[in-house]
């Protein structure tokens, strides 16, 4: 149980960043204009992660599913400003 809360708290706040990038990025202007909603959503979003975690039958599949969509995510992001997509 302790492994994933651990999972959660840890793996959950980069997952959390990467959604909040998205989020951050993704609509149409300026991303300085999404910028307070996102930062005010993070919380939340993490506690989901957090939650999210116990979801999972062990403690070994939150700490590979949780990193694993936070490192998709970053992925999304780097590739999204490779791509020119974002301002």
């Amino acid at each position: 149980m302790w492994a994933r809360a651990f999972a959660g708290l840890i793996a959950g706040f980069f997952l959390a960043a990467a959604v909040t990038g998205l989020v951050t990025w993704l609509p149409p202007g300026p991303w300085q204009n999404a910028l307070v909603p996102s930062l005010i959503a993070f919380v939340p979003l993490w506690m989901l992660a957090a939650l999210w975690a116990f979801s999972f039958r062990s403690a070994l599949r939150a700490w590979l599913v949780l990193p694993g969509s936070a490192a998709a995510g970053f992925a999304m992001l780097g590739l999204l400003r490779l791509a020119g997509a974002v301002q």
